[in-house]
C-alpha cells in the first residue's frame, strides 16, 4: 500500500475567531491510501494546541510502513490528526474495495440527515448580534465565547436570534469563577449546553462548584483513555476524529462513553466535506452534533456534504465511504 500526504488550503466564508485566536483559511493534510487499484482518502487538521504542525503531522504519516494495516494503525501512531487521516483513508479504501458503503462495513446505522449546530466565531457583541440575526433560521447556534466579558455577548446573541436553540463554546477560557457567575445567566438565556469552560489541566473545579447546565468536555476528552478523568466533572464528551485518532477509535469511545453514561456531542476542526464525512457516522443517538466546517468555507470539495432545510445529509461515495 502507497501513502502520501498533501497540505491544502480553503478559504473560510468569514474570519474564525475562538478565545485562542482568529484564521482566514482552514488548513488540512490531505491523505491518499492506495493497493494499486483502490484509493482512499482522508482529512486532518493538525492543532497547535496539541502540539501539532502540518510539519509533523506529515512526518508522522509518512514515516508509517506500507504493510500497515488499520490494525496495527492503531499502536504504531499515538491518536492525534495524522493517525486520523490515514486511518479515515483506509476506512474509504476498505469501502470501495468491498463495493460498501463504510456504515455496512462498521456495523452502524446509515446516517440519516442531521440537525448540526452553526458555529458564530467571538466577536463584538454587535457583530455577533448581528450574525445571530443572519443565521436565527438554524436549528442550534454554537456561541464562541471565553473572555471576561462575554455576558455582553450572551445578551447580544439571543437578542438576535431569540427562539434559536444556543450552546455555548468558552474553549478553555474561562476560570471558576467567571464561570460560576455566568451559569446563571447561561439558563436564563436558554443555554443548553456550556463546552469546555475552564483549561483542560485546571478542570478539577468543575467537581467542586455547581453544574446547573450540561458541561461538555472538549480538549479533555480525547480517546478512552481520557474517560476515567472527566468522571464527577462532565456530563457530555465531545468526540472528535483528530482527537480521537480516526474513526476506529471514534467508534470504541462512543460505545465506551455511553457504557459510562455520558452523553454524546460530535464535533469537527475547521475543515473540509472530506473530515466531516467520517464523523457523520458517530451522530446516531449523540445529543449535539457539530459538524458545519463545510458551512464556514468559501470553498469545499467536490461534491460536497449536503447541507439542506432537513439537515447534514450522508456522504455521497465519491466523496468518501
Amino acid at each position: 500500500m502507497s501513502i502520501s500526504v498533501v497540505p491544502e488550503q480553503f478559504r473560510l466564508a468569514e474570519t474564525f475567531t475562538i478565545s485562542r485566536g482568529s484564521r482566514d483559511a482552514a488548513v488540512v493534510l490531505t491523505v491518499t491510501v492506495s493497493d494499486g487499484q483502490v484509493e482512499g482518502h482522508g482529512e486532518c487538521v493538525p492543532y497547535a494546541r496539541y502540539g501539532e504542525t502540518v510539519e509533523s503531522v506529515m512526518a508522522e504519516i509518512l514515516a508509517l510502513p506500507g504493510t500497515i494495516t488499520r490494525r496495527a494503525l492503531q499502536e504504531a501512531l499515538p491518536a492525534g490528526a495524522a493517525r486520523n487521516a490515514v486511518d479515515c483513508a483506509m476506512w474509504d479504501m476498505e469501502a470501495k474495495r468491498a463495493g460498501a458503503r463504510v456504515w455496512d462495513l462498521a456495523g452502524v446505522p446509515a446516517p440519516g440527515p442531521l440537525k448540526t449546530a452553526f458555529t458564530l466565531s467571538l466577536d463584538s457583541p454587535e457583530n455577533m448580534e448581528a450574525a445571530a440575526a443572519r443565521h436565527a433560521h438554524r436549528p442550534l447556534l454554537k456561541i464562541k465565547l471565553g473572555t471576561p466579558d462575554d455576558m455582553n455577548r450572551l445578551e447580544a446573541v439571543r437578542r438576535g436570534a431569540p427562539l434559536t436553540d444556543i450552546i455555548v463554546d468558552a474553549n478553555e477560557g474561562w476560570t471558576a469563577e467567571v464561570y460560576t457567575e455566568l451559569a446563571p445567566h447561561l439558563l436564563r438565556l436558554g443555554v443548553l449546553l456550556v463546552e469546555q469552560p475552564l483549561p483542560a489541566e485546571k478542570d478539577d473545579m468543575l467537581a467542586e462548584i455547581a453544574r446547573p447546565l450540561p458541561v461538555c468536555a472538549d480538549e479533555s476528552c480525547h480517546d478512552r483513555v481520557s474517560l476515567p478523568a472527566l468522571k464527577g466533572k462532565y456530563d457530555i464528551a465531545n468526540i472528535k476524529l483528530d482527537k480521537t485518532g480516526g474513526l476506529t477509535e471514534a467508534l470504541a469511545l462512543k460505545q465506551a462513553a455511553l457504557a459510562q453514561g455520558y452523553g454524546l456531542m460530535i464535533g469537527c476542526m475547521v475543515g473540509t466535506s472530506l473530515a466531516m464525512a467520517p464523523a457523520t457516522l458517530l451522530a446516531e443517538g449523540a445529543a449535539f452534533v457539530d459538524l458545519d466546517g463545510p458551512l464556514l468555507l468559501a470553498e469545499d470539495r467536490t461534491p460536497p456534504l449536503a447541507y439542506d432545510a432537513e439537515g447534514l445529509h450522508p456522504p455521497e461515495s465519491a466523496l468518501w465511504g
